[in-house]
């Protein structure tokens, strides 16, 4: 037990390292490759903070752990806008002025009611899982195309002043995009050792593991560039990469390990996490178009968004307790 609490706290340092490191040194090798900032902001920045949910998910799959696969990648979108976005918020309001993130807002609505339609049987077919990377597809060449399309949008400004603070010679960039991968896959191995470990010694589901302490750790990349990107006042770079993780999580991760190993679906996911992860998405879409189009996430709608958080990882706190 206490080795496998140590391989969680050692797991998640090396997994927030790693893919710091790694997306750090994709950006900088695409900017030297000469990719456009506002495509580097959409796919390398918004995709590549998914990472780590996407290699520890496929771990868990192909080690026949279907719900610490399922629980991370959903548990990460709620962990996204509730916790990470909240606490973004409440250190600085979020405005929305971004029109790509305009449009990816009901972008992510529609993938999740697709991925609520796809839990209605109970299960996460291959079927399914091509489905999704199919759309991963489409939405990945439609974000090629607004990439190329749009190059004055105020997130490419955004993503040149991110880089322009972390100048990278290009051999730099390439060692960390490769060392940070190599990395991600120890550290989620590691991770994912622990995690099972625990669930089976407290008799946990891992399903359960995976919406909480797997999702929180493989979201603290995501909380670190949201957070750094706000208080420079960057708000546009921080709510695209929650956009493009979720977006990634709900069709790659989830795509990815259901491809690997057919899931099987319990009640509560859709009851419960799916229809929480439905109204937190609904609520950001209303909150990031906001009235009149001036789109604007307050500090006060911070505190609501961490507040439900806490009640929703209290409430499966509580049902462990009263199992």
């Amino acid at each position: 037990m206490t080795m496998a609490i140590l391989a969680i706290l050692a797991g998640l340092a090396l997994l927030v390292w790693s893919a710091d490191k790694f997306v750090e040194g994709a950006a900088a090798t695409a900017k030297h490759a000469g990719m456009p900032s506002l495509l580097i902001g959409i796919v390398i920045i918004g995709f590549g903070t998914s990472a780590p949910e996407m290699v520890v998910s496929a771990l868990a799959a192909s080690d026949g752990n279907p719900g610490l696969a399922l629980g991370n990648a959903y548990g990460s979108n709620i962990t996204n806008i509730a916790l990470i976005l909240g606490i973004t918020a409440m250190l600085a309001p979020i405005a929305v002025q971004s029109q790509i993130i305009r449009k990816e807002l009901p972008l992510l609505l529609g993938v999740t009611l697709i991925a609520g339609w796809q839990l209605y049987d109970g299960e996460l077919s291959r079927w399914d899982a091509a489905i999704l990377i199919l759309l991963l597809l489409i939405l990945m060449g439609w974000s090629i195309k607004q990439g190329m399309s749009q190059r004055q949008d105020i997130l490419s400004s955004e993503v040149d002043d991110e880089l322009a603070s972390h100048p990278m010679p290009l051999k730099r960039a390439i060692i960390w995009l490769v060392v940070g991968l190599v990395l991600l896959v120890i550290s989620s191995r590691i991770l994912v050792w622990g995690a099972v470990t625990i669930a089976q010694s407290l008799g946990v589901s891992d399903l359960i593991i995976g919406l909480t302490i797997v999702a929180i750790g493989t979201s603290l990349p995501e909380l670190a560039s949201a957070v750094m990107a706000a208080r420079k006042g960057e708000h546009d770079l921080a709510l695209g990469n929650v956009l493009g993780s979720n977006l990634f999580n709900t069709l790659a991760v989830v795509g990815i390990a259901a491809g690997i190993h057919p899931l099987e679906v319990s009640p509560e996911v859709l009851t419960r996490d799916w229809a929480l992860m439905l109204a937190l998405t609904i609520g950001l879409l209303l909150m990031g178009l906001g009235l009149k189009g001036q789109g604007r996430i307050t500090r006060l709608e911070g505190l609501v968004l961490v507040l439900v958080y806490c009640g929703y990882t209290g409430y499966l706190g509580y049902q462990v307790i009263s199992q």
